[in-house]
């Protein structure tokens, strides 16, 4: 039998100092074989399908997921495996590219706050406002179109403040009944390198390779140092990170589903209860059918 995944093995603890390097990028499998890794996977999805059902009719909490990584760590492909069993009428997935005039003209937290899900949904993020703290952070110069009145207070750093922000932000989205996972997707710089070439060398995969990554991709220790940073300071008991080793994308897919299905399974959801005078009008109209 393969190992059992337990999402606390790759859970950030609050406050806890976080050094990637020591963290691992690849793990054991939990599955010994492609057949058996797919009988995992569709398990996993028929479990979270049946969960979402109920989550969208018992409509009390909203679910977000937030995925971040490095270019080519498998993010589009772990929402679209993880995902495949929910009904989209319950789900709704955002990608935060750089943002428009609009946007910039608002807070850092603006344009992500406009797409949170409603009660009873799940939203995804791939990418988010963490872009803010991670390749602005990288790229100090992208503050200047920002227009911002001041850049610290209090003696903290921007960053400082846009953690507690963020901190502050999914605190209140909790206590309103958003439950928050975010995944950060911990890829190594040289399988990165490995499917950057076979984005180059494989003709159908030709689309997905851009100057930009290789330019973002010198910029690689900074973006570690910014991710270390981002994650030590906002990963809490109410949101949670998980650093999902991504080397071996079938791994970390049955790891974020394991992680998904968890948290549904930890809230306290049922389906509607029917009242005595609703079954009593149920009665009456199946009498007419």
């Amino acid at each position: 039998m393969p190992r059992k995944i337990d999402p606390d093995e790759f859970r950030v603890r609050p406050a806890d100092a976080v050094n990637l390097r020591e963290r691992p990028t690849k793990v054991p499998r939990f599955y010994r074989s492609k057949k058996e890794y797919e009988k995992l996977l569709a398990k996993q999805v028929d479990a979270l399908s049946e969960l979402q059902r109920m989550h969208y009719a018992c409509n009390r909490y909203a679910l977000l997921l937030i995925f971040q990584a490095m270019d080519a760590a498998g993010k589009d492909g772990a929402i679209r495996h993880v995902m495949s069993g929910i009904n989209p009428q319950g789900c709704q997935v955002f990608s935060f590219k750089q943002p428009s005039r609009e946007e910039l003209e608002h807070d850092f937290l603006w344009r992500a706050n406009r797409c949170l899900p409603e009660r009873g949904r799940i939203g995804i993020f791939n990418r988010s406002y963490y872009e803010e703290v991670l390749v602005v952070r990288v790229h100090p110069e992208l503050l200047a179109p920002q227009g911002l009145a001041e850049t610290t207070s209090d003696g903290e750093s921007i960053w400082a403040q846009r953690h507690r922000a963020i901190v502050n932000q999914e605190t209140h989205l909790h206590h309103s009944g958003t439950r928050i996972v975010k995944f950060f997707l911990h890829l190594s710089k040289d399988e990165q390198r490995k499917r950057f070439l076979a984005r180059i060398d494989e003709p159908e995969k030709n689309w997905k390779f851009e100057l930009g990554d290789v330019r973002e991709r010198r910029h690689w220790d900074a973006y570690m140092s910014a991710y270390e940073s981002c994650l030590a300071a906002t990963s809490t008991d109410l949101a949670p990170w998980y650093v999902v080793p991504a080397d071996d994308k079938k791994n970390a897919r049955l790891i974020i589903a394991e992680t998904i299905v968890a948290t549904l399974r930890g809230l306290d959801l049922a389906y509607p209860e029917t009242s005595p005078a609703r079954r009593k009008e149920l009665l009456a109209l199946r009498k007419e059918l």
